[in-house]
């Protein structure tokens, strides 16, 4: 047992280097992937948190950054659709801010975050719609006095168009499920036949027709928004079915619901994920 004894300081050395080594790694790969997607802003978050909690600090950039950004089934663009529709989702504008810049550094026009601010007028409500409008403005224009000028993207969304808002509703809503409206008719028809009339035109119609945003990210923002509050699993599964539908793949539906992890929490995640599950089990039977 002598021996034991004398080779344990070293072990015990060898076994705190590999861990510093792993951390390291991490640190670097997060701090790295951070300034990747966003920027000055990103690190002014961390900065102001060394000397409140620097442990909060190294597990956002480690585990947030290091482990869950560092993953490849999504591309930074569709990560950052995914984290800003979370954060409105969530009001937490000073985190959404640093986001929203995480988006225009990653290849979002600013229609397109015009366009997902918009889209989440439907699943989260007017105010954190307006609220992040309102942000998107501030972070537009703080960007704008260091001289970064953003790309505008596709502007040609007016009104005019079909008179018929019902049927273009429904024409939008079966690129989801092709049997989608005639199921609202059939539940609420009689009952509320406003929310099945508001569903058509206003959240197909009007927001979900719209160009300027892609169909795939539509979907990534309103899964990743249903994911964040928890409160709808019926739309969730029935959206999770639709990002299928668009083209999105399993396996960046289950990144998403990692991104989660960071965004909303692990009983969010793993809800989402559980919800993914059943998904996929009911259509591969």
């Amino acid at each position: 047992m002598k021996w034991l004894v004398l080779i344990m300081p070293a072990l015990l050395a060898a076994i705190n280097m590999y861990a510093q080594m792993e951390k390291s790694e991490r640190y670097t790969r997060g701090w790295s992937k951070l300034q990747e997607i966003d920027g000055e802003a990103g690190e002014q978050v961390i900065n102001g948190l060394e000397s409140i909690s620097p442990d909060l600090a190294r597990f956002i950039i480690e585990y947030s950054f290091g482990d869950v950004y560092s993953l490849t089934a999504l591309d930074n663009k569709s990560k950052e659709v995914v984290a800003v529709s979370s954060l409105i989702a969530q009001g937490a504008i000073p985190q959404l801010k640093v986001h929203l810049n995480g988006a225009l550094n990653t290849g979002c026009s600013m229609q397109e975050v015009k366009e997902i601010i918009l889209q989440m007028s439907v699943y989260t409500g007017f105010p954190r719609s307006i609220n992040a409008m309102h942000a998107f403005k501030e972070v537009v224009d703080e960007r704008r006095s260091k001289g970064i000028r953003d790309v505008t993207g596709d502007v040609s969304n007016r009104e005019g168009g079909s008179c018929n808002r019902y049927g273009k509703g429904a024409e939008a809503l079966s690129h989801l499920d092709t049997l989608q409206a005639r199921r609202l008719e059939e539940a609420y028809g009689d009952f509320s036949p406003e929310l099945v009339r508001f569903t058509l035109e206003y959240a197909f119609a009007d927001i979900y027709s719209r160009e300027g945003l892609d169909r795939k990210y539509r979907q990534m923002a309103t899964v990743s928004a249903l994911a964040t509050l928890g409160n709808a699993p019926s739309q969730l599964q029935f959206h999770i079915k639709g990002t299928l539908n668009v083209g999105i793949t399993e396996e960046e539906i289950k990144e998403m619901m990692l991104l989660m992890t960071v965004y909303a929490g692990f009983p969010a995640a793993i809800n989402a994920m559980n919800m993914l599950r059943e998904v996929l089990e009911e259509h591969t039977n």
